[in-house]
């Protein structure tokens, strides 16, 4: 039988936030506990998640650099796809962060417990097969896992979740993605490159449901021409398992009612993992969606309990956890902090990526916010133009009164790594002088950011503003 464990702070869950959390705590001095269903810490981001996905994505980014070398007058062969060796790789990457984490873990001290805890009181929990861990304070941090939809639970194997589809079992000769948001094209993008035909069906009228449009455009415009189809304002309404795949029947603007795909991949987000954690004998509340209620220290209904990460609500982002983990454990170390960032960058890891940050044009409209924007298509970059990626786009959006920077979108190749630039200069309050006014190196994409800003005050070289006759 294991012995119990008497511990000042204990973390249920190990992913980015989790591990943060933990991590900070004993470096602290905290008697620091680290409760995790998974062998080795990570979580969803590392093993099924943000590090695989991206690791296939590199891949599917190769072959389609390979492709577009034509236009330079570099000509490659077809890709083979050795997919044994690519998925080897893939867990390569993941053993490699895995080992790194087991071992910072173990230089801090920390007392690692494997398996799955759920409270049994306010200051216990029980670990199944293992020990009670009994807290003065804890972090909730359980993460998420795929939402489901009553249609697809037939039991097939041939209807995947983002985790199986990870798995890289095979490349399907046709796949359908259900769900046009994030996970739906990252995954149908990576398939594609490999040799699917790939099909989205996307219930909404546009994908990324919920991104500003404008940075939307291009991304859709280029998935044109990798993925087969796309079916927007379009309903799955049954499934069945057949011989060769899985006949699905759709609804709406289509001819074809009923197809049949070797593989179905169900895309449509995420929930909060906390079924099962006994929260209602610790006396956390929770939402109708799950969600754990915390306040603005992300401290729950219960003082001594807290909750960051996806189980926390939206955005469920990695980097959004691993801060929020952070300040909860200054919190409970006694420092006076409060969770208020100005800008919670999100990226789409597609080709080409979306990456935005703060208030975009579309969220403002809802709030009846007045705004100006200014966008730079990319097609006026030297740099752009160098690299044979002339589809982007960079939009500022700023208080037209102030002319403080509200938000930031990018849509181009290497989206994500420009748009920190954003979240510094929304975070330090800067305007959109401030930007114009910042040398930026040329030729650089980080350029398109100063060049937008330059537009709004009519500073721009190679954007001509038309200006308003005077009479």
């Amino acid at each position: 039988m294991a012995q119990n464990i008497d511990t000042r702070i204990v973390v249920l869950g190990g992913g980015p936030g989790g591990y943060a959390a933990a991590f900070l705590a004993a470096d602290l001095g905290m008697p620091t506990t680290l409760i995790d269903a998974a062998p080795k810490p990570g979580g969803t981001c590392l093993h099924v998640g943000c590090i695989p996905s991206k690791a296939l994505l590199h891949a599917a980014q190769v072959i389609h650099a390979a492709h577009d070398a034509a236009a330079f007058g570099i000509t490659f062969g077809e890709p083979k796809i050795d997919l044994a060796a690519l998925r080897a790789k893939k867990e390569s990457i993941i053993g490699m962060h895995n080992s790194h984490l087991m071992d910072v873990t173990k230089k801090r001290g920390i007392t690692h417990v494997v398996g799955r805890g759920a409270f049994i009181d306010g200051s216990t929990i029980q670990v199944e097969n293992g020990p009670k861990v009994r807290f003065q304070t804890a972090v909730v941090a359980t993460g998420s896992v795929p939402a489901k939809l009553p249609t697809f639970e037939i039991g097939s194997k041939k209807i995947w979740d983002s985790t199986s589809a990870l798995e890289l079992e095979t490349v399907p000769k046709t796949l359908l993605v259900v769900g046009g948001g994030y996970i739906g094209l990252e995954m149908g993008s990576v398939y594609a490159a490999l040799g699917s035909k790939v099909t989205v069906v996307e219930l909404t009228p546009g994908l990324l449901p919920g991104v500003d449009p404008d940075l939307v455009r291009p991304l859709q415009a280029k998935l044109k021409t990798q993925f087969t189809s796309i079916l927007l304002n379009t309903k799955v309404t049954k499934v069945e398992d057949v011989k060769d795949g899985v006949k699905v029947t759709f609804e709406g603007e289509l001819a074809e009612k009923e197809q049949v795909f070797e593989r179905v991949l169900v895309a449509v987000g995420r929930r909060p993992a906390t079924a099962n954690l006994g929260l209602d004998k610790a006396d956390v509340k929770v939402d109708a969606k799950g969600f754990i209620g915390t306040d603005e220290q992300r401290r729950t209904s219960n003082a001594n309990i807290f909750a960051i990460g996806d189980v926390a609500g939206e955005p469920m982002l990695a980097h959004k956890a691993s801060h929020e983990g952070k300040l909860a454990v200054q919190v409970i170390n006694g420092e006076p902090m409060v969770w208020d960032p100005r800008a919670i960058p999100a990226v789409v890891f597609t080709d080409p990526e979306i990456a935005w940050a703060g208030l975009m044009e579309n969220e403002a409209k809802k709030q009846g916010r007045e705004v100006k924007t200014a966008k730079f298509h990319w097609a006026a970059s030297g740099r752009a133009t160098t690299l044979g990626r002339t589809d982007g786009v960079t939009k500022l959006v700023v208080d037209p009164k102030t002319d403080l920077l509200l938000g930031v979108g990018l849509c181009g190749p290497g989206a994500g790594e420009l748009v920190s630039e954003a979240v510094v200069a929304l975070e330090m309050g800067a305007t959109a002088k401030d930007i114009a006014m910042s040398i930026h190196p040329h030729p650089t994409l980080t350029e398109t950011i100063s060049e937008a800003a330059e537009m709004l005050h009519g500073l721009s070289s190679h954007i001509y503003v038309r200006k308003p006759k005077v009479l």
